[in-house]
């Protein structure tokens, strides 16, 4: 695996952008806040309160072109020339946990989930239930921004995120690793709450719209339904989650 210094920031940091996110980051005695930086073009009051807190927060500043705040940021129109990376405690690479002495034993994976409000929730909900980690892959699935800080209520912070390339990646190291893969499917004949689990398992959220991702299908050891009695086709994938997440935590007790 490396050093610590050879980790990408993005597997030790989430990044909020904008001037009252940033200030709320610095104010808040829960979080740590690694750095600021701020736009060589951000002056004026708003500027100078930024720096004020950052000094009382006892966190460094450094000053970056309004172009590269905004490439880091990813997001060009609500930057307003400052961000700040918070070190997410439990954020780490899903190799790193695959190799620790003691793997997660559930966990769940997100297949092209792009909402962030959904994302938000997601690791709102598995937090709460005392999942082992969230798989929230680079590419495919929403940014881990402020979007999904504020859908997460400030939970996605400390929520234990792993981190990897890709869903297909990830579905690959954990079959190499013992897991047993499902995913959530309507039609499937064996449901979320009748399926016999082994002692590692990964479950597959699918996108909004395509639902898994045909990548990541074809790893998938079993497929399990949510049985609803009403005449409703499926649920929304973070209330499918939730039930997912507390189905788990039943079991568990």
């Amino acid at each position: 695996m490396g050093d610590e210094s050879t980790i990408s920031p993005k597997d030790r940091f989430l990044t909020v952008y904008g001037r009252k996110p940033v200030l709320e980051a610095l104010a808040d005695d829960g979080l740590r806040v690694d750095k600021v930086i701020l736009a060589d073009t951000a002056r004026g009051p708003g500027a100078t309160e930024i720096q004020r807190a950052a000094k009382a927060a006892g966190v460094p500043v450094q000053r970056a072109s309004a172009h590269r705040v905004k490439v880091l940021a990813g997001n060009g129109k609500q930057d307003q020339g400052v961000l700040a990376d918070v070190v997410a405690p439990r954020m780490r690479a899903l190799e790193a946990a695959l190799s620790d002495r003691r793997p997660p034993s559930r966990v769940l994976l997100l297949d092209g989930i792009t909402t962030p409000a959904n994302v938000g929730m997601i690791l709102r909900t598995a937090t709460a239930a005392g999942l082992d980690g969230v798989i929230v892959p680079r590419r495919g699935v929403a940014a881990l921004d402020p979007l999904v800080v504020k859908a997460s209520a400030g939970v996605a912070f400390r929520a234990p995120v792993l981190r990897c390339g890709s869903a297909r990646e990830a579905a690959e190291m954990l079959a190499e690793a013992g897991y047993g893969l499902y995913a959530l499917s309507a039609s499937a004949k064996t449901t979320v709450f009748d399926v016999d689990l082994p002692q590692r398992a990964a479950f597959v959220l699918g996108g909004e719209t395509a639902g898994v991702g045909g990548e990541v299908g074809e790893l998938v050891t079993e497929w399990l339904s949510i049985p609803m009695p009403g005449e409703v086709e499926s649920l929304n994938v973070s209330a499918a989650a939730a039930v997912l997440a507390f189905e788990l935590v039943r079991r568990a007790r």
